[in-house]
């Protein structure tokens, strides 16, 4: 490896996770991206986390919702993480 790329450039078609701005956070099969980190994910699990405040007890309550999305384009500017699949050899 010799660019930062080079490690998405070999998960190529497979699995990867994708932290995105928003709370969002995405995980699917990647079939492709450009410089930018504009992505092309597959078979994608889209989890959404949102927080309010209870105003009777002034309790933060979490919500997670998930959704399956069969293709998905996915613009660079908003990515703030890709971590490639876990690797144990």
């Amino acid at each position: 490896m010799e660019e930062p790329l080079d490690l998405i450039r070999l998960s190529i078609d497979e699995r990867v996770y994708v932290k995105c701005r928003g709370d969002r956070e995405l995980r699917g099969k990647l079939h492709g991206y450009d410089q930018h980190l504009n992505m092309i994910l597959g078979d994608v699990e889209e989890t959404v986390t949102s927080t309010e405040i209870d105003e009777e007890t002034d309790e933060q309550i979490v919500k997670k919702q998930t959704r399956k999305v069969g293709m998905l384009f996915v613009r660079g500017d908003i990515v703030v993480l890709v971590s490639p699949p876990l690797r144990t050899t």
